[in-house]
């Protein structure tokens, strides 16, 4: 199972957030990626370092590739930037935001040298390293696979989503429907 995040708290060329992730929904579809499984969209608080929180939009789908982990990430990286400009603070505004959070199960460490988290240039991380502390993920993806298991822990979605689900960065505000995407 391939699982991908994705979110944006900034309005972009392709429309406001929620519009921005059925966008790039389709986009994925076009490059050959199969969507098998697609959450609600979900209004969460996020926090960028400053300390403003702001509402973002997100979202867990599982796909089909072909590609290999770090083709993956190449392509979803550049769907990023053309969606349009991201705030220079890690944490920051964007249009679009596109994580691989899990490959088939695979565990990739970083090397001892790098920093966790992927910045341009560093080793692809798998599972994605802030997984676990992410209720705007763990929501999702316990919605549309409840049963998925954590490559290193072994615990399900569920389990992981109920043991952060009123943590307060991250939190979930509001489920809705996901735009049509195709």
């Amino acid at each position: 199972m391939i699982v991908i995040a994705l979110g944006s708290n900034r309005t972009g060329k392709w429309g406001p957030p929620d519009r921005t992730l059925a966008v790039a929904l389709k986009k994925l579809v076009r490059m050959g990626v199969k969507i098998l499984a697609v959450s609600s969209l979900y209004e969460t608080v996020g926090v960028v370092p400053s300390g403003r929180p702001g509402v973002f939009a997100n979202a867990v789908a599982i796909v089909a590739s072909g590609r290999s982990p770090d083709a993956l990430i190449a392509l979803l990286k550049w769907l990023e930037k053309e969606a349009g400009q991201r705030s220079a603070m890690p944490s920051g505004p964007r249009p679009l935001d596109l994580d691989l959070i899990d490959w088939h199960g695979l565990v990739r460490h970083a090397p001892a040298s790098s920093a966790t988290g992927r910045r341009s240039g560093l080793p692809l991380v798998l599972p994605h390293p802030r997984l676990r502390s992410r209720p705007f993920v763990l929501a999702p993806l316990a919605e549309i696979a409840p049963g998925w298991r954590h490559p290193v822990t072994r615990e399900t979605a569920q389990v992981l989503w109920r043991k952060i689900r009123r943590q307060r960065p991250g939190r979930v505000l509001a489920r809705r429907p996901m735009p049509p995407y195709d």
